[in-house]
Formats: C-alpha cells, structure tokens, sequence
C-alpha cells in the first residue's frame, strides 16, 4: 500500500506540471515556437543524458542504443516516434503562445479516445457498447466546436492523433521512460542543432540576444520536459492502469482553467455544451475501463492458472 500511495503522488506531480506548463511556455511569448522546439530538443537531450550518467545508467543506454541497432526496424520504428513527438511539443508549444490554450487542453481531453480508435484499426482491439457511445459523444462535441468555430479544431486532432500515434508505436518497443527520451531527442538533436545554427546565421536567434531570463528559460525546458517523465516512469509502475486513466484528465483540467481565468482565452454556452459532450464521453469510457479492470483482477484472484493460460 506504501509503494502505491507513492505511486499515486509522483503521478499526480506529474499530470499536475504537464498542466502548468502552458504559464512556462507564456513567459517564452516572445521567442517564435520553432525556436522554443529547437531549444527544447536540444537542451532536453543534454539535460536528459547528464541525469542518465549522474544515476549510473549509461550502460544501459550505451545496451539500448546498441540493441536499437541491431534491430533496424525497431530503430527506424523509434525514430518515427520521435518525429512524430516533436510535431506534437511543435503544435502544443504553438498553441499555447498563440492564445488556444483551452484547445490544448481538448486535445489532451480526447487523446483516450483517439489512442482507443487507433487500436481498433491497427492492434484489432474489441469495443464495448460503452465506448462506442463515448466516441459518439466525443464526435458531437467536436462537431459543435468546429461549426462554432467556423473552422475545424486541426490543432487539438492534430496534437491527440500525433500524440496517439506516438504512444502506439512505443507500445511495440519496451523502453525506460528516461533512456527513452535521451534517444528520441538524440534522433531530432542534429535537426534542432542545425536550425539553431541556420538562426544564428541570419541573426534571428532569441537566445543570448534578449535577454538573461530567456536564456535561462530555454535552457531549463530540458529540465522542464524531462522532470515529469522522471516522475512518471516512478510512479507508474506502482499503480494500476485503471487509477492512471483517471488521473491523466488532472493535466488538460488545469489546461482548461488556466487558459480561460489566468489567460481570458473565450469559453461561451457553446464551447461548455461541446466540453460537456467530451467530459460524458470521458467519464463513460472511463468507467468502462475501469469495469474491464476489475473484472480482469477478479479472474486473476479467482483462478490465476486459467488467467495466466488465456494470457
């Protein structure tokens, strides 16, 4: 019980920084996005690697980035992800500076849902009667925010299927969380260095020539991306799956709040009706997984061996 109220804490910690870090990247306004990416790849890898030394897992790293080797296809698999991450910090980074804050937190909202649909098409994954309702809702809610948009919500689809993309490819490649990240940012660490170079080269570079302060900004957005996944790569293991699908909606909660009370960001009658669509669809999804859940640790305390032959 120990390691799993430990586990619930370090998760917590972690979903409530994902949920603040719209107020980080704000105070970066004024530094244009695909420099702010470049700086994140960047320092992120060096941040990530030093702390990977300092605990004495650079072993295991040299073993995974040798093991990646001699599996192309899982080396070219992660590579994949890795862009594929970087579009999604490129389009969240975007959106905050840009004032669609409540649209991040939509993305992150419906990301469940989008993973969900995409395990269906590519793992054959089975839908129950609950989460076909909930995709439904989820649907209609979209809807209602695209008509009264005027236009459609590309940026929050954009950043959950690219996210869930993401998450599908890792789920084929068994990877710490913190060795993980060293390597995908060392894939797209030679195309933010030489995008650095290119902006120092035509003097439109934000770092070292602002001032002080958003240098040590872009400089800690390492330690701001890799911090969390410390975290959750902690607190993960130690509690069940059921417990994190709940906790993963702490982060575009905050979103939402603050982008509409700190921020001013518009949320009308028709944005709550398209948000009320979503949060039903949410809460019947989640109770579907947390049924299934139940159900599987049931017939595990009931009759193990019978589990473990179904397995």
């Amino acid at each position: 019980m120990a390691d799993e109220k430990k586990g619930i804490i370090y998760t917590i910690l972690t979903y409530a920084m994902w949920g603040v870090l719209p107020i980080y990247w704000k105070q970066l306004g004024h530094v244009p996005s695909d420099e702010i990416l470049a700086a994140r790849i960047f320092w992120a890898f060096w941040v990530t690697v030093a702390f990977i030394f300092l605990i004495g897992g650079h072993k295991q790293l040299f073993a995974d980035l040798k093991s990646l080797w001699r599996s192309k296809k899982a080396f070219f698999t992660l590579m994949l992800a890795s862009y594929l991450i970087t579009l999604n910090w490129f389009l969240y980074i975007f959106a905050v500076t840009n004032d669609r804050i409540v649209e991040t937190s939509m993305a992150y909202y419906i990301n469940p849902l989008v993973s969900m649909l995409l395990g269906v098409f590519f793992l054959k994954e089975k839908l129950t009667p609950a989460i076909k309702i909930a995709f439904i809702l989820a649907a209609i809610g979209v809807g209602i925010l695209t008509i009264s948009y005027g236009a459609f919500p590309w940026m929050a689809l954009g950043m959950a299927f690219s996210f869930a993309f993401y998450g599908l490819i890792k789920k084929t490649i068994k990877l710490n969380a913190l060795r993980g990240l060293a390597l995908e940012t060392l894939f797209v660490l030679p195309v933010a260095t030489a995008f650095y170079i290119y902006l120092f080269a035509i003097d439109r570079a934000a770092f070292t020539t602002v001032n002080i302060e958003t240098d040590g900004l872009l400089i800690l957005s390492g330690a701001v991306t890799a911090l969390p996944l410390v975290l959750f790569a902690t607190g993960a293991p130690l509690i069940p799956m059921y417990m994190i699908g709940f906790l993963q909606y702490i982060a575009p909660t905050m979103m939402l709040i603050i982008g509409v009370l700190m921020y001013g960001e518009e949320f009308n009658r028709t944005s709550l009706i398209s948000f009320s669509f979503i949060w039903v669809a949410l809460i019947l999804f989640t109770a579907s997984k947390v049924s299934e859940a139940r159900k599987i640790r049931r017939e595990k305390v009931r009759n193990p061996i019978a589990y473990s032959k179904k397995q």
